[in-house]
């Protein structure tokens, strides 16, 4: 029969325990005290995984006829790259692919390489009348009043023909794209200004933002006039930077009670024990691995915490709250509480908390003493630039904690990522 103490008679056992463990550092006595933890996604999702920019590497930035820029991005399947020039002897025409962008793997899988070139549209931004396209424009030109919303225009000769495009697959989720003005000789012979790209997430094979740059059929926004007009890059990268970023789930959480001074699920420096940890760090499974820890000696409770609407724990999107689970435990001072859980854009990662967890006894927001850790079983990719269900190239490496930029990117501290409370 379980019943609760009157609060007096709580405060004397426990002045009465504090006294004893005074006078008699053996004395066994143990309050065991219940509290619930909670753990929550705050990534504050982004649609685009990465963007950047590029240009003449020679003298000057501009693409003169039969020069090239060429730069490297990651993407997994169902991603597209998309990216944007001025055709600079003209008021306000672009260079891009209609969106959502090239895709870049074949409906089989494979990835696509070779020349795209025949994807490559030319754009008018719709806010400068247009002259006849050649070296004698006026810059800026007369504005359009009102604005015009942007539409694909022909010239003579086809887009594709006067900047080519080639693709070349590095291996994993990398590529490459070659820029190459070919507009020489031509009756559209042009430079063709530095320029930004942008590769999207993606959730299946569905595209999170498939307009990044530019919306035919509406006005310019975002700085992509500056681009279109003077060839400047720095406002559209400033919007760029305001919605590139991480958008990743983290999976069922696993949540350990114990005693003893070691991790039971995992030990950095040491490659993955087999019981579980890479099904949960690879699938976002934790039933394994929770179905192992329930038969190892020190091990007191297991908890497996399940967002009630989507089981995940989703990003927040649209202002709205990320995913969240709770869960009762029951720990004494001198037990350890850990835990662990997938960060789901990666081929097999996941967030932990370091080195022999936390005391059964602590209170309050435990986020700073969260990591991220690769276990060493897959390769890793770019996050968010995974192959999904595809499985990458496996491995076998120690467990690392990964450090903050890792080998790809930048992504913010772990307590901007997960947020673990208890309370």
């Amino acid at each position: 029969m379980k019943f609760k103490l009157p609060l007096g008679l709580l405060s004397l056992i426990s002045v009465l325990a504090v006294n004893s463990c005074s006078k008699d550092e053996d004395s066994d006595l143990v309050i065991s005290e219940s509290a619930v933890i909670t753990v929550e996604n705050v990534i504050e999702s982004k649609p685009l995984t990465q963007f950047g920019t590029f240009e003449n590497s020679g003298s000057t930035p501009v693409l003169e006829p039969g020069e090239s820029a060429s730069f490297s991005f990651y993407a997994g399947k169902g991603q597209a790259i998309s990216f944007a020039a001025m055709y600079a002897n003209s008021n306000d025409l672009f260079f891009a692919p209609a969106n959502p962008g090239i895709k870049l793997y074949q409906n089989n899988g494979d990835p696509v390489t070779g020349d795209v070139s025949s994807q490559i549209r030319l754009w008018d931004n719709g806010t400068r009348k247009n002259e006849n396209p050649g070296p004698t424009v006026t810059h800026p030109g007369e504005a359009e009043s009102p604005a015009l919303n942007i539409a694909e225009i022909v010239v003579s000769v086809p887009a594709s023909q006067l900047l080519k495009a080639e693709i070349t697959h590095e291996g994993g989720t990398k590529f490459t794209l070659k820029l190459t003005n070919t507009s020489g000789g031509t009756a559209n012979e042009t430079p063709i200004s530095p320029g930004v790209w942008t590769v999207s997430h993606s959730s299946g094979s569905t595209i999170l933002k498939e307009d990044p740059i530019f919306s035919p059929g509406k006005p310019s926004a975002n700085g992509l006039t500056d681009l279109a007009e003077t060839g400047k890059t720095t406002p559209l990268t400033q919007y760029l930077t305001g919605i590139t970023g991480p958008n990743s789930a983290f999976s069922p959480v696993l949540v350990v009670v114990y005693s003893g001074n070691e991790n039971p699920i995992f030990k950095t420096g040491e490659n993955d024990r087999g019981q579980g940890l890479k099904e949960l760090s690879q699938q976002g499974n934790p039933d394994i691995l929770a179905a192992f820890l329930k038969t190892k000696p020190g091990v007191k409770q297991v908890y497996v915490l399940k967002d009630p609407s989507t089981n995940v724990l989703k990003p927040r999107i649209n202002g709205n709250n990320g995913g969240k689970a709770s869960q009762a435990l029951s720990a004494n001072k001198g037990d350890r509480i850990a835990l662990v859980t997938m960060y789901a854009e990666s081929n097999d990662w996941f967030a932990a908390t370091t080195n022999n967890g936390v005391d059964g006894a602590t209170r309050g927001d435990i986020s700073s003493i969260m990591g991220l850790f690769d276990n060493g079983t897959l390769q890793s990719s770019f996050p968010g630039a995974h192959l999904g269900s595809e499985p990458a190239e496996a491995e076998s490496q120690p467990v690392q904690q990964l450090a903050n930029p890792n080998p790809f990117n930048t992504l913010p501290s772990l307590p901007q990522m997960i947020k673990v409370t208890i309370q």
